[in-house]
């Protein structure tokens, strides 16, 4: 059987040896320009992509939430580290650029640290500030390794219900100034949201109508806003942000034994020497959480659980 060839291709069929040859080399021609066409077709797509960045995973949860479909969302600090000392990668920098929108915790240290250098590095991108309208816990200034704490503000707002509605709907604002063509859509999601997370405050009341730990050793303090809409008490490992003395453990110990504390959580961002210590000295049960885990409702559920000893 004879392979027909077309006229065009004389020349080029003239300059391979073979038939099979000559194949190999039109398939790799159209190989080629596949690639380039999805290549083309890929940066389109991403130059459509509109893009919002947040600073954490819990944020990343409820944007998405309410978002949809209409916006990437990317988080500058990745699951794993910490936003206390992160510092983000030259590539993130380069995609910073294309985003729309900075939607910021308010005082964590990333932000203290990055965020005017962010808004620099990215002129067109607006900043929205989701404490806005928060009922802050106000602290004493101090630092943690190379930041501080600034305003003597606690950062982790997120960790609360009651702190989530207000945090959602300024995410709702933020979307609806974006693009409000789509505030129809960007408010049943709203809604959306705020059933899970009243269904989230609802099952932490249930647990804690139980008997439970009303005192919890934690090493960084993630738990402020938890403990203070739940009315618990939240006792810091760390002293003044820094890795305590042994003093403080001393008197950690003693206030463990005073105020029978079962419950030591620990972070994998963090150290945990001294609450592995600590908690075996007290007799206390450690417990492993993630504060910044992406599956919100899912960690303050189980944080709970923890301190009902379930």
């Amino acid at each position: 059987m004879r392979t027909f060839i077309p006229h065009f291709e004389v020349g080029r069929l003239c300059k391979c040896k073979t038939i099979n040859e000559y194949t190999m080399k039109q398939t790799l021609l159209i190989l080629i320009a596949a690639a380039f066409f999805m290549a083309c077709t890929r940066k389109q797509h991403n130059q459509d992509e509109r893009t919002i960045t947040v600073t954490i995973e819990p944020i990343r949860y409820f944007t998405e939430r309410i978002a949809g479909d209409k916006f990437k969302v990317v988080s500058m600090v990745p699951g794993g580290s910490s936003p206390e000392t992160y510092d983000p990668t030259p590539q993130q920098l380069v995609h910073l650029s294309g985003s729309e929108a900075y939607l910021r915790i308010g005082y964590i240290g990333f932000e203290q640290t990055w965020m005017q250098r962010l808004a620099e590095n990215a002129p067109k991108m607006k900043v929205f500030n989701l404490s806005q309208d928060v009922p802050l816990i106000k602290e004493e200034g101090h630092r943690h390794g190379d930041h501080f704490h600034a305003g003597g503000v606690e950062p982790h707002i997120w960790n609360s219900p009651a702190n989530a509605r207000i945090i959602a709907r300024n995410i709702y604002r933020a979307l609806c100034e974006l693009d409000p063509a789509n505030k129809d859509f960007y408010a049943r999601n709203l809604e959306k949201l705020n059933r899970e997370i009243e269904e989230t405050d609802h099952e932490i009341r249930t647990l804690l109508s139980k008997p439970h730990d009303k005192s919890f050793l934690i090493y960084h303090p993630a738990l402020s806003y938890y403990a203070r809409d739940y009315g618990l008490h939240q006792v810091c490992i760390e002293e003044n942000g820094k890795e305590p003395s042994a003093t403080h453990l001393k008197e950690l110990l003693d206030l463990c034994r005073k105020e029978g504390i079962q419950t030591v959580f620990v972070q994998k961002e963090f150290d945990t020497r001294n609450a592995e210590l600590v908690a075996k000295e007290a007799g206390a049960q450690l417990v492993s959480i993630n504060p910044l885990n992406y599956e919100w409702k899912k960690e303050l559920i189980q944080t709970t659980k923890a301190l009902c000893h379930e």
